[in-house]
């Protein structure tokens, strides 16, 4: 891990920078037991204003990766922010790594200094918190922005390795859990639609098609779903028809919320599972997602491949080493989901008393 920095004092004043901790907005019970520690910060000199939400440290130092993309307000990026370190919580939990959950976001905002600029402003931010939070790449980040933050950051997860393909192979192996689970002999022939054709999503239906599934791809992008698509040997498939056209497996890996209460009741599937965080709009949906006989695989079980990469580079593990812990995955899903089934219980419950389990104290996503 990164050095210990403790309480140590911090000389601002070269810095221009302000850093403000609200406690109303950590008293927001939208995330059930609250937010260990959310800071607020604003580096005037290139314009940088950050949120970093530190969720929970029981089991480590909170890791979790920095969003930069725009917001409407600072008080939605702050939603955000916690929101999604509640499932990094969950997430690092559930995969059993020596880490809590965090996330954080930089508000993309006309007038910023250059993005190097922005990028050591937000490692100033972070090294405040004296290596309670370890910073990932997210939306809007890549290795060479963590490499940046580094620089200034007492810690970051990885500076020189994407984990989407890690992430990627995770949500297989959940995928061919889900399978097994459900019935099915293998993913030959299975009828995948995987949302979104970015770093993950464009693996995971190159993998797929390796498995013999037949894969359909959408994605804002026609041309990178077009690719990705041929890649795979598939089709491509509007995006405005990724809940409403016929499949064995819906695969969100781009959007939030792709599950609704608009969509839930007509999803032509047998299984959810993907990489894209928040697929359900709110808890209940997991009820009814079990009501009619569709398996969830929780998020925040499947999309664990990349952390558990990035705690692999960490501790030194080979790459045999590293790919066998990302494919455990699929042991857990098919173990949560044969508990729920057992239980009479949703498989999101499930994730949640195993996380609760190894933390010590109840952690459910937020209603």
């Amino acid at each position: 891990m990164g050095q210990d920095t403790g309480n140590r004092a911090q000389d601002t004043g070269n810095r221009a920078q302000d850093t403000d901790r609200s406690d109303d907005l950590n008293d927001d019970q939208t995330i059930p037991g609250g937010t260990e520690q959310l800071v607020l910060c604003r580096d005037r000199a290139t314009g940088t204003r950050a949120v970093i939400a530190v969720d929970d440290t029981t089991l480590g130092p909170a890791l979790g990766g920095v969003r930069y993309v725009r917001y409407p307000a600072e008080a939605a990026a702050v939603a955000e922010a916690r929101r999604l370190a509640r499932g990094m919580t969950l997430k690092n939990a559930c995969a059993d790594i020596p880490y809590g959950g965090g996330k954080s976001v930089i508000l993309l905002e006309d007038g910023q200094g250059p993005r190097e600029q922005v990028m050591e402003a937000f490692g100033r931010f972070v090294d405040r918190l004296g290596g309670a939070y370890v910073p990932g790449v997210d939306m809007g980040t890549d290795v060479e922005d963590l490499a940046v933050i580094g620089k200034v950051a007492p810690d970051v997860s990885c500076d020189h390795v994407d984990p989407s393909p890690y992430t990627a192979l995770g949500v297989l192996a959940s995928i061919e859990a889900a399978a097994r689970v459900a019935g099915f002999d293998g993913l030959r022939g299975l009828r995948v639609v995987v949302q979104g054709a970015g770093h993950v999503g464009g693996t995971l239906a190159r993998l797929l098609a390796e498995r013999s599934a037949d894969v359909l791809v959408a994605d804002v992008s026609t041309d990178r779903a077009a690719e990705a698509a041929a890649a795979a040997g598939g089709a491509v498939v509007p995006v405005d028809e990724v809940t409403t056209t016929p499949c064995d497996v819906l695969a969100p890996c781009a959007a939030a919320r792709v599950v609704n209460d608009a969509t839930v009741d007509g999803l032509p599937c047998r299984i959810v599972a993907g990489a894209a965080n928040d697929v359900l709009a709110h808890r209940q949906l997991d009820g009814r997602l079990a009501e009619r006989g569709i398996l969830y695989v929780p998020d925040f079980v499947a999309n664990a491949g990349g952390v558990v990469q990035i705690h692999a580079g960490r501790a030194g593990w080979d790459e045999a080493g590293t790919e066998a812990a990302v494919l455990r995955i699929g042991e857990r899903v098919e173990a949560m989901l044969r508990r729920a089934s057992a239980e009479g219980c949703t498989p999101l419950e499930v994730a949640e008393r195993v996380a609760s389990e190894r933390i010590g104290r109840t952690v459910r996503i937020p209603a």
